[in-house]
């Protein structure tokens, strides 16, 4: 069974950093294609980041390009999100996701998601 537990969220100022975290277990982690999205409050669901297998390749909304960096340790089962320089926009519900053939949409079978993390930025 898939399971992606996210961490690190919280309650920062503007202009502030946090790191998130998202542990995964039940599957061969190296092997997936793992991304990060975000819901803001009325808003629907968006893309934030992906990274995929191994050292991989990288992409990024442009609302976060320079600013937040995806990177993964697969000794570790995790991926991260390091997000600089934060504003009230980046304000939603992180989540982590995880696929084992990459899809442009992020739906349908084959997808996993974890249970989402708040980032609160105050201005």
């Amino acid at each position: 069974q898939v399971q992606l537990v996210e961490s690190g969220g919280g309650l920062v100022q503007a202009g502030d950093s946090l790191r998130l975290s998202c542990a995964a277990s039940g599957l061969t982690f190296n092997n997936y294609v793992m991304g990060w999205f975000r819901q803001a409050p009325g808003k629907e669901r968006e893309f934030v980041a992906t990274l995929r297998w191994g050292a991989g390749s990288t992409s990024y909304a442009d609302s976060v390009k320079g600013r937040f960096t995806i990177s993964r340790d697969n000794a570790k089962n995790t991926v991260y999100l390091q997000m600089n320089s934060l504003n009230a926009e980046d304000t939603a519900v992180y989540y982590c996701a995880a696929t084992l053939v990459y899809k442009p949409t992020w739906r349908g079978d084959g997808v996993y998601w974890g249970q989402g993390t708040q980032v609160t930025v105050s201005s």
